[in-house]
């Protein structure tokens, strides 16, 4: 990953002022702890061994990580990695695949491509981790801690103060709802019905992760689901910029959300919720922040198996800072860095140090107007 704690003060207060942010003290991460749930926008390795069409560990993926492919879906670091990042950890968030040890003391990355909220989701491209198998893998990992730390009381004091992200509806609409000739929920539900349906299923894992001792939560939302490049593709846009049908129905589901995660926080009054508008971050992702491709992938993709996925080992474009998608699916690492750092400043009243270790902005701060140009030269020390 990044060279140490040096550099990465450096390139973090760098950042930071530039965002107009507070600098942190280089030393203990902002939070003793960092657990990710979610679908491929995450996963940095879970799936490898699985038998899915929904894996990454080949070329052209990690074409920019020093580790090459690993399983993660971009050409370098995910969102998850730019957020463990700013949030101070000298190293990666290891996957539950592969975590051991000590190691899961710092956090464990649960992220599953083609998981959803309902267990079918993804089905059609083989196995996958949904969210509810994510969370019995973090029971799993719980027991474990609570025996390096010698008691579930002190483990469970321990989880209280780790931040915990939850990204998932992406696949229960890509790889489900709009998947008619694989799955019946199109037919039995309105986008309206649909989204209550989720949202209720969601709150219920929500609750989950609360009962298994989280108690510093964000929550994203669903992205514009109607303007990646495999929608524009299959769908086509009838002279708008995206597929609105699909970007309606994922703002049903966000809205919903944002209801859900506001009566979390009423309701659970120990414990602190925040909503990550995904959706609005992505929207920032445009040429008007350097970017001058946003409608086409950075590699050539799949039109069989692995539908809208890099073909294995062919080279991609070589101006990948100035796309947006480096496949269908997926940001290249120059968008991750500008959506998780979006996400980051959002997520402030999280963290142990509270707003005064990112920003006085709050919890819906605004970036417009952010040069990614300027961020990626920040990021380019490492």
């Amino acid at each position: 990953m990044a060279s140490g704690c040096n550099v990465w003060c450096i390139v973090s207060t760098v950042l930071l002022l530039f965002l107009n942010l507070k600098p942190l003290v280089c030393g203990e991460p902002q939070v003793p702890c960092y657990f990710i749930f979610g679908d491929s926008l995450v996963d940095n390795g879970n799936n490898n061994d699985l038998l899915t069409q929904a894996r990454a560990n080949y070329p052209p993926y990690g074409i920019d990580f020093p580790d090459g492919p690993t399983g993660r879906f971009t050409n370098g670091r995910n969102m998850a990695d730019i957020l463990a990042e700013l949030l101070g950890f000298d190293d990666y968030i290891p996957p539950f695949a592969t975590a051991r040890g000590q190691d899961i003391l710092k956090g464990v990355n649960y992220g599953s491509g083609s998981a959803g909220i309902r267990d079918e989701t993804g089905q059609q491209l083989g196995a996958r981790i949904s969210l509810n198998a994510q969370l019995s893998n973090h029971k799993i990992t719980i027991r474990h801690i609570a025996t390096l730390l010698g008691s579930k009381a002190l483990a469970k004091e321990y989880l209280s103060s780790c931040l915990y992200t939850v990204g998932m509806g992406n696949n229960d609409y890509l790889n489900n709802y709009f998947m008619p000739q694989f799955y019946p929920t199109s037919s039995l539900y309105t986008p309206e019905q649909y989204a209550k349906v989720l949202v209720k299923q969601y709150s219920q894992q929500l609750k989950t992760l609360y009962k298994y001792g989280a108690r510093k939560i964000a929550v994203f939302g669903a992205g514009q689901l109607g303007c990646i490049p495999e929608a524009l593709t299959t769908y086509g846009t009838n002279e708008s910029s995206c597929v609105e049908m699909m970007n309606s129905a994922a703002q049903l589901f966000n809205d919903k959300l944002v209801l859900l995660v506001d009566d979390l926080k009423n309701k659970l009054t120990d414990a602190e919720f925040s909503y990550i508008d995904a959706s609005g971050s992505s929207s920032q992702v445009s040429p008007s922040n350097d970017f001058t491709v946003a409608d086409s992938p950075c590699c050539n993709v799949s039109t069989t198996l692995g539908k809208g996925q890099c073909i294995p080992r062919q080279v991609p474009c070589s101006n990948r800072d100035e796309f947006v998608y480096f496949d269908g699916y997926h940001p290249t690492e120059a968008a991750n860095t500008l959506i998780a750092t979006i996400a980051y400043n959002a997520m402030s009243g999280l963290l142990s140090c509270g707003a005064s270790c990112i920003s006085s902005h709050g919890e819906k701060s605004d970036l417009h107007g952010i040069s990614l140009s300027t961020t990626r030269a920040k990021f380019a020390a490492q």
